[in-house]
């Protein structure tokens, strides 16, 4: 694993999965940041579900940008800014915690089941992401929810709700350390780029792995 020396400040992408995470993820590049591997990253679920953040807080050091899971998950970003108290962190919205909602069944239909449902939890298990079975274990360990009812609204949504609005609050009394965006939103990329000090001759942000 190689370290990066006199790199700058880290950027961290908090916002759920299906929140434009990887739209993020290629303006970060577009930017000049060198962004971390996710397929290396994602497998860190496991020491976060132990509350293991010292293998996390190791891989920050081999770039200066991250996205997605693990730094999307709940209460990381406050490991991460106690650690890295000059980061930027970037809170990826919907324009509502049900569009969300739907948009990742939609995309999780597709990807491991027949595109009409939602996945079942044998379908999850036999799916291949990281390894067979990834995509099972990281719905477990995010919402927790019974295998005869994986997507309950419900219990999603209570979720991302919960994980939005604990990220305003931690960050409220330190507002040039977060900034919240909405991809779709073409003002957003300007807002973006200002918080970051970038210069782009770009003014909107690339539209990736779209659904809904």
């Amino acid at each position: 694993m190689g370290f990066l020396r006199n790199s700058k400040p880290k950027v961290f992408c908090i916002g759920a999965n299906k929140t434009g995470t990887t739209s993020v993820e290629k303006t970060l590049k577009n930017f000049g940041y060198k962004m971390g591997k996710q397929a290396k990253a994602e497998l860190l679920i496991h020491e976060y579900s132990q509350r293991n953040f010292k293998p996390i807080l190791k891989y920050c050091r081999t770039a200066e940008a991250f996205q997605d899971i693990p730094f999307s998950l709940p209460y990381t970003y406050v490991v991460l800014h106690h650690h890295f108290k000059n980061a930027k962190f970037i809170l990826t919205e919907r324009e509502s915690a049900e569009q969300w909602y739907h948009s990742l069944v939609k995309f999780h239909s597709k990807l491991w089941s027949d595109g009409t449902h939602a996945p079942t939890a044998q379908e999850l298990k036999n799916a291949k992401y990281r390894y067979k079975g990834y995509p099972y274990e990281a719905h477990k360990y995010l919402y927790s929810t019974p295998d005869d009812d994986l997507y309950n609204q419900e219990t999603l949504i209570a979720f991302y709700t919960e994980h939005n609005k604990a990220v305003k609050n931690y960050f409220k009394d330190i507002p040039n350390s977060l900034l919240c965006i909405n991809v779709s939103k073409k003002e957003d990329y300007k807002r973006l780029s200002d918080f970051l000090n970038v210069s782009s001759n770009q003014t909107d942000f690339p539209w990736e792995n779209k659904t809904s």
